[in-house]
């Protein structure tokens, strides 16, 4: 028989690391627990028909989210040289850090991304927001517009969606959660074409908590006719949508489904075309066309029929606000998680390079 004491050390440990393994990785799931990208919708929440239209096509912005090795040098940011173009401005702004193989496109003809983008400085804890990034050489200078910096383990409502002032971390679709058998457990984020659906008036202003702004366009370009679809509007499905009601093809649409009905999802940006986007890890598209034969867009013909089917679903909840996050009541879904000190893992190193 094994003493009692080693027996009592034993289940200790095992306890403990029970314990360690409920807690969040606050890179994969961030943020802290009331932050409403984790708040489920409520019991309370007060629906309002958003009035979108299964029109137009579905494709996905594209979020830069990186995690900054602790041996990645310093690199000079400059403003864009335009929407356009962004490689070649020469207005000089904060110096970032960042790995020297990490790079991304400039825009072209036909396709400016807003890549916004979060970058996870080596202490773990630091966000520093940027957007739309822009860095075509490794180890060459980087072309963003800066949005401050967060804590990982704050309320991560800031970042650098620029017609929201809302994160690019927070709400993201994450590598994984879209091709594996597990839930999507937080809120979204959407872009909608603001011209036709989101509403301006001089009280209002085209936008609502937790957005902080909206487009320096919106008077007399936000269009909408429906007070309640505005800039940071949190949309969702009601609670009496079955799922088994809606001949929904794809497993995506379907993961989609849930995640829109127990979180649901903020707008933060204009799409500026009659697209509906979803915010997502640069690669989650990638990642499901490797798994599924097909982009998370409206070359998916089963996915657009599955979108299709959900958009005219989809409310708005009057009601979220700071102090009823969610709309407030009974939660849908248990509370995430506290968060564990820091990510799991390394950084992975950066390659060094000479600046071009």
């Amino acid at each position: 028989m094994r003493p009692f004491h080693l027996t009592l050390a034993f289940l200790l440990t095992a306890l403990a690391l029970h314990a360690e393994e409920a807690l969040r990785d606050p890179w994969l799931r961030p943020f802290a627990t009331t932050s409403i990208w984790n708040m489920p919708i409520g019991s309370e929440a007060s629906y309002v028909p958003a009035g979108f239209q299964a029109t137009g096509g579905f494709a996905v912005d594209d979020e830069v989210l990186l995690r900054v090795a602790p041996d990645a040098p310093e690199r000079p940011l400059f403003a864009p040289l335009s929407w356009q173009t962004r490689a070649g401005g020469k207005q000089h702004l904060p110096p970032v850090r960042i790995n020297d193989q990490d790079v991304v496109p400039d825009a072209r003809k036909y396709w400016t991304p807003n890549f916004c983008a979060a970058l996870l400085m080596p202490d773990g804890r630091t966000v520093r927001h940027l957007g739309p990034l822009c860095r075509p050489e490794p180890g060459g200078p980087v072309f963003a517009y800066t949005f401050g910096e967060s804590d990982l383990h704050g309320d991560g409502i800031v970042g650098s969606h620029g017609g929201s002032r809302m994160s690019a971390l927070g709400g993201s679709v994450r590598l994984g959660e879209l091709t594996s058998d597990e839930p999507i457990r937080h809120a979204l984020k959407v872009d909608v074409l603001c011209a036709k659906y989101c509403f301006f008036d001089e009280s209002l202003k085209g936008f609502r908590w937790p957005a902080a702004y909206a487009d320096s366009y919106a008077k007399g370009n936000y269009k909408g006719s429906n007070k309640a679809v505005v800039i940071g509007s949190l949309l969702a499905l009601r609670p009496e949508v079955k799922i088994s009601e809606l001949p929904l093809k794809t497993a995506v649409a379907k993961k989609l489904f849930h995640a829109f009905q127990d979180y649901g999802a903020y707008i933060v940006d204009d799409s500026a075309h009659e697209v509906f986007y979803l915010c997502a890890e640069l690669g989650v598209s990638d990642e499901v066309k490797a798994k599924f034969g097909h982009p998370l867009s409206s070359e998916w013909k089963d996915y657009e029929a599955d979108m299709r089917q959900l958009l005219p679903l989809l409310h708005v909840v009057d009601n979220n606000a700071a102090d009823r996050i969610g709309g407030g009541g009974t939660p849908r879904q248990p509370l995430a998680t506290p968060l564990a000190d820091k990510p799991a893992g390394e950084a992975p190193k950066t390659s060094r390079r000479c600046p071009c």
